[in-house]
Formats: structure tokens, sequence, C-alpha cells
């Protein structure tokens, strides 16, 4: 029963660590990508859809990513959606393709887009540090029915800190690496 706490309790961590690592790829650095514009939803008429499922996203040339609509009356939706998203990156289209120039960025942007990856690191370690709080619940309520020991217990919180201290590691060391990434002239 304990086995199956922390099976559960270490998938979910693993699912917290990696959505991190999704949301991390999306940041900028300064190369195009198409992950830039994987948060971007579009008011499709009156539904939120994925950028992806509207448009071909390709990343052309080094700085110039090429975002082409399967529906051309698609544009302005798609134009809207990205001015008002947080990747700083001004739409051109000429009625068929919509680029957007990746243009070098500032010391000021650079900083604002590390606060940015603090803000989504802190969002995956929280998301980890819920998944331990739930499972110490249970193994509290298992221990207050009877159903494990005092001892049992105290060595599943132990190994369940663990967990924990290791997926936080690798959000932390994560963060470094696409800080250094970010702040790299």
């Amino acid at each position: 029963m304990i086995d199956d706490l922390l099976e559960d309790a270490t998938d979910r961590m693993s699912k917290s660590v990696g959505s991190t690592r999704g949301e991390f790829a999306s940041v900028r650095t300064g190369r195009a990508t198409p992950h830039l514009l994987d948060r971007i939803v579009v008011d499709y008429y009156g539904a939120e859809t994925p950028l992806d499922q509207l448009a071909n996203v390709a990343a052309s040339e080094a700085r110039l990513l090429t975002v082409t609509p399967y529906d051309k009356s698609a544009i302005p939706m798609i134009e809207k959606s990205i001015l008002d998203s947080d990747i700083g990156l001004t739409p051109n289209n000429d009625g068929n393709v919509i680029r957007l120039a990746i243009p070098e960025m500032t010391e000021e942007r650079r900083q604002d887009l590390v606060k940015v990856l603090h803000g989504i690191a802190e969002e995956g370690r929280v998301a980890v540090r819920n998944v331990r709080r739930d499972v110490m619940a249970d193994l509290r309520e298992l221990k207050k029915e009877g159903e494990i020991g005092a001892d049992d217990e105290h060595r599943a919180e132990n190994r369940l800190q663990e967990l924990t201290d290791g997926s936080i590691d690798e959000i932390d060391s994560m963060l470094k690496g696409k800080e250094e990434e970010i702040l790299e002239v």
C-alpha cells in the first residue's frame, strides 16, 4: 500500500517536472524555435484553440518564425493572440503568412525573461510540494486507521521527502541552465 502511494507520488512529480520543462521550452532565448508559440491560445470563433491546431509554425531562419494558418481568415485572430501574449514579438503578415522576427534581446528584456523563468520554476516546485502534501495526508490517514505503523509511516515520509527533493533539484537545474542560456550574449 505504501509502495503504491510512493509510486503514484513519483509519477505525479515527474509529470510536474515534465510540465515545467515544457513551460521552460516556450520561453524565448534569442533563437527562433516553434516552441516559443506553444503557449499561444487563439480565440477562434469563440473557441479557445491552441495555435498549433490552427497553423503550421516553422523556424525558417535563425531569427524568423513563420506561422502559416490553415484558414486565412484566422490571421487577424492569430495576430491579436500573439500581441496579447508575453512573448514580446510583433507579427507581420502578407495575407498568407505571419512572420515573427526575433530581435536581439536587450539586457532589460533578458532580466524580464529570467523573472518569467523564476515564476515558472516556482509553479513547478509548488506542484511537486502539493503532491507531497497529498501523499503525506494519505499516509497519516493510513496510520490513523491502523493499517500501517508509526515506523512504516516515518520511513515512507522520508522516502517521499527524498522524491520531493530530487524533483525540486531537477527543476532548479533546468532553471539554472535556461537562465544561463538567456543571459548569454
